[in-house]
């Protein structure tokens, strides 16, 4: 990496937990109680969408004459996801080696998911990795989340470092675009279950444990 990098900042949905086909079954199966004919591509356009654009996408699958608002409430007065979902067992294990490794090495660490803060906060407490992050933003602090980059330059602000001194892990398209939009680089998590774009990153990875040889740092070096 030609690049000095001083911060990695790591979105949490797709990336530190597989979360994203999770949340996709629970909303196609609430998706066919009110439209039968609703196809789980429809719905991909939610995956790592703010609240608001996941729900119009709802909306327009479905097509029942509910806006998104009336869909979400009905969601939610029925349906208690998080409750259900163990966050440890699809937690990405692999994860908790390069996070100590950065940390050691004396990168800057974030967490910047468009994610509401509670349950981001239950996520890592219940994975023991809150220590490792310097900052954790939540996209519900700003009036528009990914693929709008305001969140990675207010990480970056936090983090005391430029945009260019970032490395950013994302999976999502418009978590990418996001990061792109901010001028920072971003390694993309390989996952081709839903379509994501992934023209604008600069690295493509499999595996989180790639991150240490993009930055050229290893255990013993």
């Amino acid at each position: 990496m030609t690049m000095t990098t001083k911060a990695v900042i790591f979105d949490m949905d797709g990336v530190l937990i597989d979360s994203e086909i999770c949340y996709l079954k629970f909303d196609l199966a609430f998706a066919r109680t009110k439209n039968p004919d609703v196809t789980i591509d429809q719905l991909y356009g939610m995956v790592g969408a703010s609240k608001q654009d996941a729900w119009m996408v709802m909306e327009r699958a479905v097509h029942n004459g509910q806006t998104w608002e009336e869909l979400r409430d009905d969601y939610r007065a029925s349906v208690d996801v998080f409750s259900q979902v163990d966050y440890r067992a699809i937690f990405r294990s692999e994860a908790v080696e390069i996070l100590d490794l950065l940390k050691r090495r004396g990168y800057a660490l974030a967490l910047a998911s468009s994610t509401q803060m509670e349950l981001i906060l239950r996520v890592l407490a219940e994975n023991n990795i809150t220590s490792y992050f310097d900052v954790i933003v939540s996209g519900s602090q700003f009036k528009q989340s990914k693929p709008n980059p305001e969140i990675y330059f207010y990480t970056a602000k936090r983090l005391g470092v430029e945009p260019t001194e970032c490395l950013v892990i994302e999976d999502s398209t418009l978590g990418i675009t996001a990061a792109s939009r901010a001028g920072m680089t971003i390694a993309a998590l390989i996952d081709d279950r839903f379509g994501f774009d992934r023209s604008l990153a600069d690295y493509e990875i499999q595996h989180l444990g790639e991150i240490a040889g993009l930055l050229g740092i290893s255990e013993n070096s």
